[in-house]
């Protein structure tokens, strides 16, 4: 079954909530069979009817119950069709819980037994999603984001033309902006503090290896702030060169600009520097 059928399953459930719905919250009925496994073992039912419990308590909003129903179908049914389709629905409800380790380990397994299947691809993302929703709740230890960012490409290059690719392609750019924004907030830190060249350490980072993100800007801006602290001058209009040439538009290059006129200094590209190579390979095109 493919993954939006699969999906399709978990969306329309309400026929089975209809079903079930008569008896309680705690029991229901499938396929025609009395559904109570407080009173009858669990193993006295089909593959079939413990996938729609499944279903039916994803319905209504109990992902822990529903992934526990698809890991008995995993458990009594391993080599089946359904046991098939419960692996990538557990993933999915493990998930919707908020278990990333579990929702990681059950969309691993799926990869590892049926890579090519339809739904590889949709596992795929779900272990990548596994790392990338929970980027927020790291303060400043990344290993997540570059734990999300590997498994985005995993999506990206093993299915280029399907529509999770396109998600990961989203997420990849919001991981990669969030690690370049971690560095710009650890920077902010330092400079605050006038640790001026831990600052510039993190700041560096920024403009070589997250030239692409939105903090390229501000970055090089706070280069000009920390060298023209330091008396580097020469770095301080080279950082102002660049983000000139780039970022003419931005209110980081007017401030950068108010700064170097200021003291008298010309926003061009001076000295031998890092960032002089920069310059030289970004505007001149002089990558030798």
């Amino acid at each position: 079954m493919s993954g939006l059928r699969s999906r399709n399953r978990l969306c329309s459930a309400v026929a089975v909530a209809l079903l079930l719905s008569a008896c309680g919250d705690d029991a229901g009925r499938t396929t025609g069979s009395f559904f109570n496994p407080q009173e009858i073992p669990l193993e006295t039912y089909s593959a079939e009817q413990i996938y729609e419990r499944g279903e039916f308590e994803l319905n209504r909003a109990r992902p822990d119950e529903a992934a526990f129903y698809f890991a008995e179908i995993e458990r009594l049914y391993p080599y089946s069709d359904w046991a098939r389709r419960a692996l990538i629905m557990q993933a999915f409800a493990y998930h919707k819980d908020t278990d990333y380790p579990n929702s990681r380990s059950a969309a691993q397994r799926f990869i590892d037994f049926y890579p090519d299947d339809d739904d590889a691809a949709y596992a795929q993302y779900l272990l990548a999603l596994s790392y990338y929703d929970q980027i927020d709740e790291v303060g400043r230890d990344q290993g997540l984001t570059f734990q999300a960012l590997q498994s985005l490409r995993e999506v990206i290059e093993r299915y280029p033309d399907s529509e999770y690719a396109r998600a990961s392609i989203l997420k990849f750019d919001l991981a990669f902006d969030h690690l370049a924004g971690k560095e710009m907030e650890i920077g902010r830190y330092y400079l605050r503090r006038n640790h001026y060249t831990a600052a510039i350490n993190r700041f560096r980072v920024v403009v070589e290896d997250f030239q692409t993100t939105s903090h390229t800007p501000e970055a090089l801006h706070r280069l000009v702030e920390a060298y023209l602290s330091l008396g580097l001058t020469e770095e301080a209009q080279t950082a102002g060169a660049i983000l000139g040439y780039n970022y003419r538009s931005t209110d980081w290059y007017e401030d950068s600009y108010a700064l170097l006129t200021g003291q008298g200094l010309t926003l061009e590209a001076a000295g031998d520097g890092w960032l002089a190579q920069i310059y030289r390979q970004t505007v001149k095109g002089q990558w030798l």
